[in-house]
């Protein structure tokens, strides 16, 4: 059936909006061309959105200076501010940001582990509506927060899960309580994978997975452009998987004896130390060549290939510190190293935006959840 008008008006603009958001300010030339609509369609729509207060005038383009399109066109970025969390076991990093993304103010706090939760939480939520205020953005729309743990499906909440430290789920609860904003809450490692699909290694790419390389060993899943949880919100828990080469098995109460046990930090620094490289795991990494590399790679195959059998995913993203420290190095010999073990062609990258995934996801998906209010149509 056709649209009604009021249908199409609506996708009219939602998809001026998006290329607003994504191409920046424009004409309403230029959006009659990457639109294809009419020029007495595009000028109704850019009346409207400037009537509702998503789009004002933002100058002119130099190129068509005397006509009536040469008026530059932008979202009004203040219209909604944004925040994004990075919850660590030890730490809180957030941004705060305006409704396209661009970064207003930015902090970072460590929680000390003797701190307890009630204090844990005041400090994190104090950090947030301070930083905030500093950037006068004291009502946030949005916020998404980025968290260790697995996400249950049911509730959209943080799952109780032993080894985490308990002011994290206490602390989406109160963020929730007492700010004025939708608090959106997903695993580290999924956001992780949502910023490297759009702005990092996997830009583009509908299918591929992220495996998460660090104290915690996890991965994320994007298949068919879809980010997928699983049934339970463990999708990607390849820590746990069985591989040869460990100590014995996991169990379900611990993943010593699964693929964490060969690649996790502690694994690896300790795999280092056997080849003369003392220090983190991330140090030895970052720089490194010859034996102890290809040791690490194929370790990391090892699990890599797992993954692909089941999966055939046809890209692997290495995230997580010791992903991105490694870098193409340590990625062409992981690439190389499973190829010998899957007949599946995979390719193997490294993370392109290192630690800032996380919080990058993060503010994407507060991002979205403002624009998908704000852009949506309204009686």
């Amino acid at each position: 059936m056709p649209a009604s008008p009021s249908t199409a008006r609506a996708i009219n603009d939602r998809l001026a909006l998006r290329l607003l958001q994504d191409e920046g300010p424009l004409t309403a030339g230029q959006l009659k061309n990457l639109t294809g609509l009419s020029r007495p369609t595009v000028a109704d729509l850019v009346e409207r959105l400037q009537g509702s207060g998503l789009v004002h005038v933002v100058g002119e383009s130099g190129a068509e200076r005397r006509g009536p399109n040469a008026r530059l066109y932008a979202i009004v970025a203040d219209r909604a501010h944004l925040a994004a969390l990075d919850v660590r076991t030890d730490s809180v990093s957030l941004v705060v940001a305006d409704l396209v993304g661009h970064t207003l103010a930015e902090a970072t706090l460590p929680i000390e582990p003797e701190a307890g939760t009630g204090p844990a939480v005041e400090q994190a939520v104090a950090l947030l509506e301070r930083t905030a205020k500093e950037a006068g953005a004291e009502r946030l729309h949005s916020v998404g927060v980025g968290a260790p743990g697995l996400i249950d499906p049911a509730s959209g909440e943080l799952r109780d899960t032993s080894g985490l430290p308990a002011w994290h789920r206490e602390l989406v609860r109160v963020l929730a309580r007492r700010l004025p904003a939708a608090v959106l809450v997903e695993n580290e490692t999924n956001l992780a994978a949502v910023a490297e699909q759009r702005l990092g290694a996997a830009r583009g790419q509908d299918t591929f997975v992220l495996l998460w390389l660090g104290q915690g060993i996890g991965s994320a899943l994007v298949l068919d452009g879809k980010l997928r949880r699983g049934a339970s919100g463990g999708a990607g828990e390849i820590g746990f998987m069985p591989v040869p080469g460990t100590s014995g098995l996991p169990s379900a109460t611990g993943c010593d004896g699964g693929f964490h046990e060969l690649v996790h930090a502690g694994a690896v620094a300790r795999l280092a130390a056997g080849f003369g490289r003392p220090g983190s795991a991330e140090e030895a990494v970052r720089g490194a060549d010859g034996p102890f590399l290809d040791v690490l790679a194929q370790r990391l195959a090892v699990g890599a290939a797992g993954v692909v059998a089941v999966l055939d995913p046809g890209l692997i993203v290495l995230g997580g510190e010791l992903g991105h420290a490694g870098g193409p190095l340590l990625a062409s010999r992981v690439q190389r190293a499973l190829a010998a073990l899957t007949p599946l062609p995979t390719e193997v990258r490294p993370s392109a935006l290192g630690d800032g995934a996380v919080l990058g996801g993060a503010l994407l998906t507060a991002r979205d959840a403002a624009q998908d209010d704000l852009f949506a149509p309204h009686p």
